[in-house]
């Protein structure tokens, strides 16, 4: 191949477009062919920011060199690389010259474009031995306002700090508030000069209007009035409850909400669906006048198939949550908001800008509308007293009739009231929402314990790191709060026998501040220090954190890993200081306590809990870890007493016990201490031991264990716990657990050898596994993807 210019390339490119690209498209493709080390692009959700990205790859092809196109997460990561692909045999290459790298599939993967998570990225950086970076001429990170995210934005951030300099980037984001600062970081903290190219203005403008007068299901009903092109629909409800977004379809089932035509449609597509079971009869009715329902709650069977209902223009309605609008790509003409508050009702609270705009935007569909709308209801209760005002001020004040009077003073004692319990929003509240600036980029989160060990095997020198810290983009007082976290998770991980320190720590470094060996009979579980929230994270460090050091005086230079470090990138489901914990506990557990050790770490919606609780002390007697370890050596350490680890005193026989069971079943309430689960037990032992990692998030539940006890029958277990409107949490719940049992397969605890270890657990892999398989196929054989090809490091 002759070697072109980069103007030839770029003449090429716009040569082979199909259509004239749009202003800020087109600013963005200049800028990338003219600009020495790279663009951030910063534009609105449905501004084709992928015909950007394939500029940087159509390059690549075209000098002979690699380029890697990074996302944050694996099913975003697969599908860039299908239309990637596409796009290459679209310009006469061959599909086979885009790769796919993730944690856990690999395809062409010494492919010129390769598609990875931004972790395998990273990860090979870090590995210049084995990774040759010097062919490598671009990297594009997509939705790069992911740099937001606490978990996982620090990865793309320490990226952009070790890539070699001749490598340019395309950063590629949705509208952020400080720009122009968060280059002039890159460019002072990384020597990184990336040029700008802004745009608010969206392909299809938003009309935003607040709707005073109008109850939920007289706006949609106003909304499908009229033919196609009148219509404001399809539309998406975003409600902030699962369990409100089947409310609210109910209301509007029974509305005229599609055509004849459109509902026949909808009955031939459902001839190929199996809804007979769960939620499925319920959702069908729904699907059959026009109303979806899309949550994390319902099946991904459910939710694929009112996704392509959707997408082909045969419901007038989905009613979902907020999480749809980060994620799926399912535009609509219309967006409805019918409330702006959210949250428990003791806590609720106005949604956040970033939010709002997030759920605006799905509005307007570039290849069918010429603008889109976002209406914003006011309050049932403001409705109603509205109404109610309209026709009170109908009588005129100075009236001397009797029977306009008579009506006035009964409309006067029938005023509707506002309740004192309810958070209410107003029209004020919805425009500065709209109006509200977009979020700004800022590191959030703490070095990861994951990507920590990564960097530690990659080298041992410490100082590398607190560069990297040293540089993230927030204040100096934080910087200096997470250089001293850094420094106590290097000591964490010493105590523990992952690294040797240089040089070795002081003796007074071996102390740590454990929790008093003093105990209350009311107390459920010790107050240890609370992990920041992402809100927390962004603007603040606890004040245990800013003001105290590790250890006064020492520094370490080098943290060498030991033969043990491999343990901790084993996890990604869990913290993996606790998950290595687990495994050195399990060996002496039975399968429920296995199970409840498992599940316990994988979080549970608030409003489930009561659902999915662990049977009781009585119900579920304690198993062999219970009694032989964890029991003894909490009542050693002053942790706990034996009423709270066994249910009685040490001074009851066996029938005051028995006395005591019959008053319970009766109602009488006894002040008692409650007894600790397996799980909460396990908890308080690891934090005993690691008081300085409090990024473990225990939540004691049995829906697995349980589900084997309805021999794996999943919906015989949904139907008994009246749980088909929350059924997909339980199925998701259950893949989850799948893809944790086949993490722990990497280790096995001393009490037992790998192959029993191993078989344990492929075992309850193969029994969950084909209670999914029955319920949603497709999504099972995605996770078991997962779990036959995990890997620790990419090498």
């Amino acid at each position: 191949m002759t070697e072109l210019t980069r103007e030839e390339i770029a003449e090429r490119y716009f040569a082979q477009l199909p259509f004239t690209p749009y202003p800020v498209q087109e600013d963005a493709l200049l800028a990338w062919f003219s600009s020495k080390q790279g663009v951030l692009v910063c534009a609105p959700t449905g501004t084709g920011k992928t015909l950007i990205a394939e500029a940087a790859l159509f390059e690549a092809l075209h000098t002979n060199t690699v380029a890697y196109y990074t996302t944050p997460l694996i099913a975003l990561t697969e599908q860039k690389f299908r239309e990637m692909q596409e796009a290459a045999v679209r310009w006469g290459f061959s599909a086979r010259d885009v790769g796919l790298v993730t944690g856990n599939r690999r395809e062409n993967p010494d492919a010129q474009i390769l598609v990875v998570v931004a972790e395998i990225l990273f990860n090979r950086l870090l590995h210049p031995e084995i990774w040759d970076f010097s062919v490598v001429s671009a990297v594009v990170m997509d939705e790069f306002h992911s740099f937001n995210d606490p978990e996982r934005g620090i990865v793309w951030e320490f990226t952009l700090g070790l890539l070699p300099p001749h490598i340019r980037t395309l950063l590629l984001s949705a509208t952020v508030g400080n720009a122009v600062e968060f280059l002039h970081w890159l460019r002072t903290a990384h020597r990184r000069d990336l040029e700008l190219v802004i745009s608010t203005e969206r392909k299809v403008p938003l009309v935003f209007q607040w709707v005073p007068d109008r109850l939920l299901t007289e706006q949609i009903e106003e909304m499908t009035a009229g033919d196609e092109e009148s219509r404001k629909t399809p539309a998406l409800v975003f409600c902030f409850n699962r369990e409100e977004c089947w409310t609210i379809a109910e209301q509007l089932k029974g509305r005229d909400m599609v055509t004849r035509e459109q509902q026949a449609a909808i009955q031939e597509a459902l001839k190929e669906a199996d809804l007979s079971q769960g939620a499925g009869p319920k959702l069908k009715q729904l699907l059959l006048r026009g109303v979806g329902v899309h949550h994390a709650g319902v099946l991904p069977k459910y939710r694929r198939l009112v996704e392509d209902l959707f997408q082909r223009k045969l419901l007038s309605v989905v009613v979902c949550t907020e999480t749809l609008s980060a994620g799926i790509n399912l535009p609509a003409r219309s967006v409805v908001l019918p409330t702006l508050v959210k949250g428990p009702r003791e806590k609720r609270r106005l949604i956040d800008p970033s939010s709002a705009h997030q759920m605006f935007g799905r509005a307007g569909r570039p290849q069918y509308d010429k603008q889109g709308y976002v209406f914003v209801l006011a309050h049932e209760d403001d409705v109603k007293l509205a109404r109610w005002k309209e026709k009170y001020d109908q009588i005129p004040e100075d009236t001397k009739d009797p029977q306009l009077l008579k009506l006035k003073k009964e409309l006067k004692r029938k005023m509707p009231q506002k309740r004192p319990d309810e958070v209410y929003w107003t029209e004020a509240q919805f425009w500065k929402l709209k109006n509200s600036p977009p979020a700004k980029l800022i590191s959030r989160g703490h070095v990861p314990w994951r990507l920590l060990a990564y960097m530690l095997q990659a080298s041992p020198e410490i100082e590398p790191i607190r560069r990297l810290v040293s540089k993230r983009l927030m204040e100096s007082g934080r910087i200096q709060a997470e250089l001293r976290h850094l420094e106590r998770m290097l000591l964490t991980l010493w105590r523990a026998g992952y690294v040797q320190l240089e040089p070795p720590p002081p003796a007074s470094a071996l102390v740590v501040d454990r929790p008093k060996s003093t105990v209350d009979r009311n107390r459920t579980s010790w107050d240890f220090p609370a992990q920041n929230t992402p809100e927390q994270t962004s603007d603040e460090t606890s004040a245990n954190e800013q003001s105290s050091e590790a250890v006064p005086g020492y520094k370490p230079e080098r943290a060498i890993p030991t033969e043990h470090i491999w343990k901790i990138s084993a996890f990604r489901s869990v913290n993996p200081l606790y998950g290595v914990f687990l495994v050195n506990q399990l060996g002496v557990a039975d399968q429920a306590e296995l199970l409840q050790a498992m599940e316990s770490v994988l979080e549970m919606p608030r409003s489930l809990l009561s659902a999915v609780r662990v049977p009781s002390y009585d119900e579920m007697p304690p198993g062999p870890l219970a009694t032989t370890r964890l029991d003894p050596l909490l009542l050693e350490h002053g942790l706990a007493l034996p009423e709270q680890l066994t249910g009685r005193r040490e001074d009851e026989d066996e029938e005051e016990r028995e006395e005591r069971r019959r008053r319970q079943r009766r109602g009488f309430v006894e002040d008692r201490p409650r007894v600790f689960t397996l799980a909460e037990k396990l908890e308080l032992l690891f934090r005993y031991d690691f008081p300085d990692v409090t990024d473990v998030k225990i939540t004691p539940v049995w829906a697995a264990g349980e589900i084997l006890e309805f021999g794996g029958d999943f919906n015989k277990y949904i139907t008994s716990k009246s749980l088909q409107k929350q059924e997909g949490i339980i199925f998701r719940h259950l893949l989850r657990l799948i893809l944790l049992l086949g993490e722990f397969k990497q280790l096995c605890p001393v009490e037992l050898t790998p192959e029993v270890w191993q078989g344990q657990l492929d075992e309850l892999i193969a029994r969950f596994s084909e209670c999914c398989r029955r319920v949603d196929p497709t999504s099972t054989e995605k996770a078991l993807e997962q779990v036959e090809g995990e890997e620790v490091i990419d090498d």
